[in-house]
């Protein structure tokens, strides 16, 4: 080979017009050209500040600093060899099988430069090349919160012992919907925290059963939280690691807060050798408006068939769930122990193509995350999600904690065993805009779960409550009744029942549900809550009455039980009462639109009219509701405000557009106002939803009569008559035409 100095010289030669002669032998020396030193200032730092500072800085989770070329050098032969071994970063996926954002994985470059640096002496090189260190000042990273929320009690973990796992509530003062963008957790004490959750629980449930030691934490791994009486499924990934920075939802998706729901804090801690003090901050960040995409958590699981025999190093579950919607997954987290191996995920489209959405080869639970797609992968409908988690309980598994190796069966705690694969997917929209996808997804889920355990309490429970969202009340009825079998003093079970049955026709039978729960449970606020509704409901002031108040004698406080008595006070002409109990509900919830709606309606028949209309306003910015907007458009026409009431009827046209009532409304103001072609076209559209109500005939003849349309009012007229040959209205206005 000619080396370049070679290729040079000859250049010049030929240049001048000289030729070689045959005899002369050309030169074969290899010549290498000087490379550069790998630097810490040029190619290392960058490395350390992007993919390991997070973690590794003072008062982070890492176990020491690398934020500048001291601590580098220090540590640098441990930072060669969990690289080469691809221990650090923590990143699990197996590239190519899930294309997700923010990964951490090291490339082979970054990895060979930390390796030739190592092994080069780590020169520091010129300093002046060397990227700024990033700073962690411990405030906020995306500024003051808009709220900021203190686990109440600090807790004490001791030096050493098992893993400990403690849920923190977290009440929320705020008295109006919130939607939050972004979370920050700040633990107080990273380095022994493992994990953390955030779940949201709408009804307060776990404070209310722990209500003397709340504050202190609860104890325990898996909760079971009530959703309330809304379908309102899990929907985020509110996951937390040491490295995590702040959770920030994407665009569109943020997640609500009602007034009345705790935060928990569900962590996961590990003792470090020494007692640490921890107490937990919380930082939310509230969007501007409501979510406009709602995504779902699903999950796939098989702990019923865990039970790993001693030195068994390929023990296999698998479950699969078949997708009723089309959907886009947009992140997955896969959940092991211990002796998880080599974790799959994957999706088996309807024409047989196999898509991997995660695969990890060997598992790691220190090293756990959820992991985000760059880009959302779509599934179409009839999908076949498809789990696989391979265990290894041999003694070749050095994470295996029993020594010699023990039969593990499935269990919350850290020597027992999981197999979870959770998935975030946002169902794509169905041809029916009314149905919710996700009451499919639910349905879906619920009866896989049931496939694999027929008496699964919290399966057969969904199952029922995602029928009773369909309007199917006898299938729900049957679930609860199978769940009653075997647990026939489930208050919780009881009660729902009843709502079932009372769907159903059978309100005797539900009245009897509701007085089972109370046999049970004097103090059952929900079922005497329930028992009253359904009393009202039926015709049955007196009783219904008697229950609300017994109610309130317990529980003075509740909101929703002021409202409901008010309810039965105005049926029964009691309007002045009614109005007390309105206004107790308001006092104590301010934002309770039910109160406030109702309360409007007797203010509007008092002509208190300023009243009414603060009242509704305000409701309206609550909820977004048609009967509001249709009694504040009355109120407003009643107070002259005509191009108000206008907007207010309108309103109430786009969101009920088969109904009349709005038209005529609409016709009636355009009367009121002269625009009189403006009416006519209300008029006739009212007709077009009733063409057979003789009163929109004969009005519709008043306008054309007005309008100086004889011929037309003369038909209008006619027609009404022809519909009802009593209506004296029309057959007056034909006599008087």
């Amino acid at each position: 080979m000619t080396s370049p100095v070679a290729k040079h010289v000859s250049a010049a030669l030929l240049c001048a017009g000289v030729f070689f002669a045959p005899w002369i032998k050309p030169l074969h020396v290899r010549v290498q050209a000087a490379t550069a030193p790998v630097t810490f200032s040029r190619q290392i730092a960058p490395i350390l500040y992007k993919q390991c500072s997070s973690c590794h800085h003072p008062g982070g989770s890492g176990p020491f600093s690398l934020l500048s070329y001291a601590d580098a050098k220090r540590w640098g032969t441990q930072i060669e060899t969990v690289t080469q071994s691809r221990y650090m970063p923590p990143w699990l996926p197996e590239p190519g099988f899930g294309n997700f954002a923010d990964s951490r994985r090291l490339s082979a470059e970054d990895i060979a430069l930390l390796k030739e640096w190592v092994e080069g002496g780590m020169p520091e090189g010129d300093s002046r090349e060397a990227p700024k260190a990033p700073v962690f000042s411990g405030e906020w990273q995306l500024g003051t919160p808009d709220l900021v929320l203190k686990v109440t009690s600090p807790m004490l973990v001791p030096a050493s012992g098992s893993d400990l796992f403690r849920n923190f509530i977290l009440t929320v003062p705020i008295t109006e919907t919130k939607y939050v963008r972004a979370m920050e957790i700040r633990p107080g004490a990273a380095q022994v925290v493992h994990h953390a959750n955030m779940l949201v629980d709408r009804t307060a449930s776990l404070r209310r059963q722990h209500p003397n030691d709340w504050m202190q934490g609860v104890p325990g791994m898996e909760l079971t939280v009530d959703s309330g009486d809304a379908f309102d499924p899990d929907s985020h990934f509110l996951f937390w690691k040491p490295d995590s920075p702040a959770l920030i939802e994407p665009s569109g998706m943020p997640w609500r807060i009602d007034p009345g729901n705790d935060l928990i804090l569900n962590m996961h801690l590990k003792p470090t050798g020494k007692v640490e003090t921890l107490q937990a901050t919380v930082g939310l960040y509230f969007a501007d408006k409501p979510a406009t995409a709602h995504p779902m958590l699903l999950q796939l699981e098989h702990d019923g068939a865990i039970d790993i025999p001693a030195g068994d190093a390929a023990f296999v579950i698998e479950d699969e769930l078949k997708l009723p919607v089309d959907v886009d997954v947009l992140g997955v987290y896969p959940h092991a122990h211990y002796l998880g191996k080599r974790l799959e995920g994957y999706a088996v489209l309807p024409n047989g193509e196999k898509k991997w959405l995660v695969l990890i080869r060997d598992w790691d639970i220190d090293r756990q995350s959820v992991y985000r797609f760059q880009s959302p992968v779509f599934l179409p409908k009839n999908t076949v999600l498809h789990m696989r988690y391979t265990y290894d309980n041999s003694k070749g598994n050095i994470r295996n904690l029993n020594s010699p190796p023990l039969r593990v069966r499935a269990g919350n705690r850290s020597v027992d065993e999981m197999g979870h694969l959770w998935l975030q997917v946002l169902p794509r929209a169905l041809p029916h805009a009314d149905e919710d996808p996700r009451v499919l997804l639910e349905q879906a889920w619920m009866q896989n779960n049931l496939r694999k355990d027929p008496q699964d309490h919290t399966a057969l429970y969904n199952l029922a409550s995602a029928d009773m969202i369909s309007g199917d009340y006898r299938p729900a009825v049957d679930l609860y009744r199978r769940i009653l079998t075997a647990t026939p003093t489930d208050v919780r079970s009881l009660i729902a029942l009843g709502t079932a049955l009372d769907g159903a026709g059978d309100w005797q039978q539900a009245q009897g549900e509701y007085e089972k729960a109370l046999a049970i449970d004097p103090q059952s606020a929900d079922a005497r809550f329930d028992l009253a509704h359904l009393e009202a409901k039926h015709d049955n002031y007196v009783a219904a009455e008697q229950e609300y108040r017994r109610l309130l004698a317990e529980n003075p406080k509740d909101a929703a039980a002021h409202n409901e008595l008010g309810g039965v006070l105005v049926t029964v002409g009691r309007t002045a009462e009614a109005k007390q109990e309105f206004e107790r509900a308001i006092g104590i919830s301010p934002n309770d639109f039910d109160s406030l709606y109702n309360l409007a309606g007797i203010e509007a028949d008092d002509n208190e009219l300023p009243r009414a209309t603060e009242l509704l306003e305000h409701a309206l910015k609550l909820r977004d509701d048609a009967d509001a907007h249709q009694l504040l458009g009355n109120v407003y026409a009643q107070s002259g405000r005509l191009a108000d009431a206008l907007d207010q009827f309108k309103a109430v046209q786009t969101m009920r557009p088969k109904d009349a009532v709005p038209h005529r409304q609409l016709a009636q103001l355009y009367s009121q106002m002269g625009q009189l072609r403006d009416a006519i076209r209300e008029q006739n559209a009212a007709i077009s939803v009733e063409p057979k109500n003789a009163d929109d005939w004969n009005n519709l003849g008043v306008l054309h009569a007005r309008n100086g349309e004889a011929a037309l009012a003369r038909k209008d007229f006619e027609h009404a008559l022809m519909l009802d040959p009593q209506h004296a209205a029309a057959r007056a206005n034909l006599a008087r035409l």
